[in-house]
């Protein structure tokens, strides 16, 4: 069994959703990167998805926009983000999601980059722009080296596309609750629990919820009917709020990842 799907267990174990944290690799700058990293993987985080920092990160609004900025500012590459995920791997157990981009694959060669991202501590990739129909070289890379494949349903998703997605996706299948991109929201989407149902119908994969999640309230909301709630923005503002001062990043952190992460069990 991963990593992955292990988590999943564990919190339908113990009658919660899993609480999946996403901050980008590299924000504010390498050493505090690790320390955050760490810091939501000790206080309730089941799942760490980290975001690759990228030029042109269509999916992510101006708050996961700027945190890319940030860390390519501060000299992240590539090859870096693998360096991060290695020496988070050595302090803690924790799955890890790459979100990235596919020209970041591709351009450095889709066996090369999988096999560095396995060989690293990843456990499982989420290409955000990369369908179903042209994923097949990614997949079948993903397969080789061991690392799970996360696709994306939308609310705009088809039926008959939602079991395309599920018969090539591994790991979970990130329901993204809302049209746009990322950002905190004052309500949640609506809707969200027929689109799971939908999903659940098509799938035996955990489903996790992200988009626009942001308090522990909303976390509960969404954790009585998903197998997992993803928050990112909110998290990640804790760390631009601080970035003068990064030694307050991984404490703020900290207690902002163990509020949202109570809001995961179920009633």
């Amino acid at each position: 069994m991963s990593r992955i799907a292990e988590a999943f267990a564990r919190a339908r174990a113990r009658n919660r959703a899993a609480f999946i944290a996403y901050l980008c690799a590299g924000d504010p700058d390498f050493e505090a990167s690790v320390g955050a990293c760490l810091a939501v993987a000790g206080s309730g985080a089941d799942i760490l998805e980290l975001g690759v920092p990228f030029s042109d990160p269509l999916a992510d609004g101006p708050t996961n926009q700027l945190a890319a900025q940030r860390a390519l500012a501060a000299g992240m590459t590539t090859a870096r983000v693998f360096e991060l995920v290695r020496r988070v791997r050595a302090a803690s157990a924790i799955p890890i999601v790459l979100y990235t981009y596919y020209n970041l694959v591709f351009s450095n060669g889709v066996d090369a980059f999988v096999k560095a991202a396995s060989e690293a501590g990843v456990d499982g990739m989420l290409t955000l722009d990369l369908p179903p129909e042209e994923g097949a070289e990614v997949a079948e890379a993903s397969r080789r080296h061991g690392l799970d494949v996360v696709l994306i349903v939308a609310p705009t998703t088809t039926d008959a596309r939602i079991e395309k997605i599920a018969a090539a996706a591994t790991g979970f299948i990130y329901y993204v609750s809302r049209e746009g991109v990322t950002g905190v929201r004052e309500e949640l989407a609506a809707g969200i629990p027929a689109a799971v149902d939908r999903i659940r119908r098509r799938s035996s994969l955990p489903i996790a919820v992200g988009f626009g999640i942001a308090s522990r309230e909303q976390v509960a909301a969404v954790a009585a009917h998903a197998d997992g709630v993803i928050v990112g923005s909110a998290l990640v503002n804790l760390i631009r709020d601080n970035a003068a001062d990064p030694g307050r990043i991984a404490p703020a952190l900290a207690a902002r990842t163990a509020d949202l992460a109570a809001g995961a069990r179920k009633n």
